[in-house]
């Protein structure tokens, strides 16, 4: 999924719609520096998911440009710069508001994980709903290598997928973990060669896009506030109320009754 064509040093984000507009594909565009994320670049990306959310995607894919990093995380040149104060202030927070946007987003959220993923490309993935990696994928934390923490939510993702024990031990010991113990820890939904990443991924995609929009989105919504804490009881009570009383509920019953395939139009 990954692009070789180089681009500035600045980098840039772009946003591409496939399948009638279905689909958004997101593209980190910084391959010289293996897509580091600075401040400007997360602005950008804010600001195309905020387009997104109030657009008639269903799927969000995010992608990176190059073939030798998905992302290695923030720039260290840029926050190195900043006082305590500046990464209390601004760094942190910023990191947080874009990524904490990026997993409330209502459309499921793909990561095509595309080579090495780390720190902040690591936790920029674990806010996605899905992560498929190529077989080349490493995923790892290495802050504390640095002299510092995981800051943009790794530590509080990483352990709700894999559980504290083995979030402590990629984190202290700085662990980079590799695809298939990434598949197997549930880190990834799947992997495959770089060469099928692609069709892996439109797998998936034509997949998620079968099923009904709105009750996929509402669906999503429930697993996480479930994974927060919440009582399925009340909230599935009224997801489902939601949900069956639209035109693709409709749609889907008669198609049911009448062995076909429904078409869905997220109304």
């Amino acid at each position: 999924m990954n692009t070789s064509e180089p681009s500035s040093d600045a980098g840039q984000i772009t946003v591409t719609h496939t399948r009638g507009g279905r689909v958004a594909t997101v593209l980190i565009d910084r391959p010289r520096k293996l897509n580091a994320l600075t401040l400007e670049l997360l602005d950008a990306l804010y600001c195309e998911l905020r387009t997104i959310d109030h657009s008639d995607a269903q799927i969000v894919l995010i992608t990176t440009a190059g073939e030798k990093s998905f992302c290695v995380g923030a720039d260290i040149a840029q926050f190195s710069r900043f006082s305590p104060a500046q990464m209390w202030r601004r760094w942190i927070r910023e990191g947080h508001r874009v990524f904490n946007y990026l997993a409330q987003l209502r459309q499921p959220t793909i990561a095509v994980v595309d080579g090495i993923a780390v720190g902040g490309g690591f936790e920029l993935a674990l806010a996605c709903d899905l992560r498929i990696g190529a077989s080349t994928a490493r995923l790892g934390l290495p802050e504390t290598g640095l002299g510092t923490t995981p800051g943009w939510g790794g530590t509080e993702r990483l352990t709700q997928i894999v559980g504290a024990a083995r979030a402590k031990e990629i984190i202290f010991a700085r662990r980079q973990v590799p695809s298939d113990t990434a598949l197997d820890w549930g880190l990834l939904n799947a992997v495959s060669e770089r060469s099928m990443l692609a069709d892996t991924v439109t797998e998936l995609i034509d997949r998620i896009l079968e099923g009904a929009p709105t009750a996929v989105q509402v669906s999503k919504q429930l697993v996480d506030a479930a994974a927060a804490g919440a009582p399925s009881t009340v909230l599935e009570a009224l997801g489902s109320g939601f949900t069956t009383g639209t035109d693709d509920f409709t749609a889907g019953v008669a198609a049911f009754s009448n062995k076909t395939t429904p078409t869905f139009t997220g109304s």
